[in-house]
């Protein structure tokens, strides 16, 4: 029992705080806001999840240096299983932001452009699979797909982060004096919830991209044992 809280502690903790977080979301006060109303209890999924996503995917990307810098295969398949993760979350914040969306503006899906570069980012991290599994030899494709997943989170975070900001308008919260967190706006009574959140969240997307990344590196071992 001492053994595995030593080496699993922070995976109770994880379980822990999401378990807050999701009791706490649903049951506690919360403000009731203009427009969004009690629909502001999803800042503790939505925004949460985007940033387990970005940073999962930010690991990913170190992982692909790393392999460029070493050609360990450790680290590409390490990169494989952050991108995984990190697109799990990318299409979870895409989900619940849609039933935001519904909720706030009537419509699953509005033409603005923090949706739009949300959209096109996560399409981004797909295309790293489809350039994955086009290339038959597997060094020339863990070596492209690490050049790739450098750019890629790049682009990724100009689409959500840069792009949008410059744009004439938008209606998404953070853009043109709407309420963002950035500016201090989140109810102080929300707070107590949010940073749990958000740390949770990014706690299992790191616990969810160890697992695959195990499961992967078992998978091989059994092929090369296959093959020889």
């Amino acid at each position: 029992m001492i053994g595995f809280l030593k080496h699993s502690w922070w995976k109770v903790l994880c379980i822990s705080i999401l378990i807050y977080v999701i009791l706490g979301g649903l049951l506690f006060d919360a403000p009731e806001m203009p427009v969004i109303r009690q629909t502001i209890r999803n800042v503790y999924f939505h925004v949460g999840m985007w940033f387990a996503m970005l940073f999962i995917l930010f690991l990913g990307m170190i992982n692909s240096i790393l392999f460029l810098r070493t050609g360990k295969s450790q680290y590409d398949i390490k990169s494989l299983s952050m991108v995984n993760v990190g697109l799990i979350f990318g299409l979870l914040g895409l989900i619940t932001g849609m039933i935001w969306a519904q909720n706030t503006w009537g419509a699953f899906w509005v033409n603005d452009p923090k949706l739009n570069g949300a959209a096109i980012g996560v399409l981004v991290y797909l295309a790293y699979l489809v350039l994955r599994a086009s290339v038959e030899d597997e060094d020339k494709s863990a070596r492209l797909s690490a050049v790739y997943s450098v750019f890629a989170f790049i682009m990724f975070f100009m689409f959500i982060m840069i792009i949008p900001r410059l744009a004439s308008s938008s209606i998404h919260p953070g853009l043109d004096g709407n309420p963002a967190l950035a500016t201090g706006d989140l109810d102080p009574s929300m707070r107590k919830i949010f940073w749990p959140a958000a740390i949770g969240w990014i706690m299992l997307s790191y616990w969810m991209a160890e697992i695959v990344f195990r499961l992967r590196r078992l998978r091989n071992k059994v092929e090369e044992v296959e093959s020889e």
